[in-house]
C-alpha cells in the first residue's frame, strides 16, 4: 500500500524506491502484489511517464487514509515522539518546501520536525556544532562529506523589460555575505572582465527576487526561486555562464524513523526540482 502512495505522489518508481530505502525491483514487486490482489491495474507505466490508472486515481485517497490509520494505531506504542532539526539554505528552500515538510509528516506523523532557513555557511556551521541533525545546503568548497540530491543550474534574471544602460556597471543585486552564490557571482564577473555594482543587498533569497522584480538590477539565482515572470538576461549581455551547483544533505541522524522521513524528504525534494 505504501509503495503505491509513493509512487503516485513522487511518479517515479526509481523516487518512490529512494523514498522507501528499498530498491526498485522491489518496490516493483509489492505493487505487482497489491494488484493482484486487487484484480486491477493501479499505475500505468511507459518508458517516459508513470501515472495513475482511472481505478489507481479512485483507490488513492482510501490507500492513504489507511495509512494514516496504521500511523495512528503504531503511535500508541509510542513513549515519545522522536525529534528531527533540518537546516534548509535559504538558496535551496524554494517553492517545494510545504510539499517537503507534508511529505516528511506523512512519512511519519507522530515525528516531530523543526525546520530552519539559514546561509549555507551559518548552516553547516551549526551542523559542525552538533545543533542541527541534518542540512539541505549549497555545495561548500573544501568538504566532501554530504548526498548530492541533485546538480542545479543558475543564470542571470532580471524583470522583464529590463536593460541594462550602455556605460554603467552592471547593476548587481545580491544576498548578504557569506552567500556562496553570491561569490560564485562575483569570481565568475570579475574573470570574464565585466564591470559590475552591487546595488541592493537583501536578506533572504525573497527579498533579492523582490528586487530583482522592482527592477533595480540583475541577480544570480535558480529560475525556480525566482517570481513568474522573471527572465534569464546572461546571454543577451554576454554574461558567463554560471557552473551547476550540487544541493548536498548532511546529516549524522541514526534514528530510524528520522532516517525514513529524510529519505521520503530526499527523493521528493528530486522528484519536484525535476519536474
Amino acid at each position: 500500500m505504501e509503495a503505491f502512495v509513493r509512487i503516485a505522489e513522487l511518479e517515479s518508481f526509481t523516487r518512490a524506491a529512494e523514498a522507501m530505502r528499498t530498491t526498485q525491483a522491489a518496490i516493483s514487486l509489492k505493487l505487482k502484489r497489491l494488484e493482484e490482489r486487487l484484480q486491477c491495474r493501479l499505475i500505468e507505466r511507459t518508458p517516459r511517464h508513470v501515472r495513475l490508472s482511472s481505478q489507481g486515481a479512485a483507490f488513492l485517497d482510501q490507500a492513504r487514509k489507511l495509512l494514516e490509520a496504521h500511523e495512528r494505531a503504531l503511535a500508541v506504542f509510542s513513549a515519545a515522539r522522536e525529534r528531527v532539526t533540518i537546516g534548509f539554505s535559504d538558496h535551496v528552500a524554494g517553492p517545494e518546501l510545504p510539499a517537503l515538510i507534508a511529505r516528511m509528516n506523512a512519512q511519519d506523523p507522530q515525528l516531530l520536525i523543526e525546520i530552519r532557513i539559514g546561509s549555507s555557511d551559518d548552516l553547516l556551521q551549526s551542523f559542525d556544532r552538533r545543533e542541527l541533525d541534518s542540512v539541505v545546503v549549497r555545495f561548500h568548497a573544501g568538504r566532501s562529506d554530504g548526498e548530492v540530491l541533485i546538480e542545479e543550474k543558475l543564470g542571470w534574471f532580471a524583470a522583464p523589460g529590463w536593460q541594462h544602460r550602455s556605460g554603467d556597471p552592471l547593476p548587481i543585486v545580491t544576498m548578504a555575505e557569506p552567500c556562496g552564490v553570491r561569490a560564485l557571482a562575483a569570481r565568475s564577473l570579475d574573470a570574464a572582465g565585466v564591470t559590475w555594482a552591487e546595488v541592493f543587498v537583501g536578506g533572504g533569497v525573497a527579498t533579492v527576487a523582490a528586487a530583482v522584480m522592482a527592477g533595480l538590477g540583475i541577480a544570480a539565482l535558480a529560475p525556480r526561486m525566482l517570481p513568474l515572470g522573471a527572465v534569464e538576461v546572461g546571454p543577451r549581455l554576454g554574461l558567463p555562464k554560471l557552473p551547476h551547483l550540487p544541493v548536498l544533505l548532511h546529516t549524522r541522524c541514526k534514528g530510524e524513523r528520522s532516517r525514513a522521513a529524510l529519505a521520503a524528504l530526499s527523493a521528493a525534494f528530486r522528484s519536484a526540482v525535476r519536474s
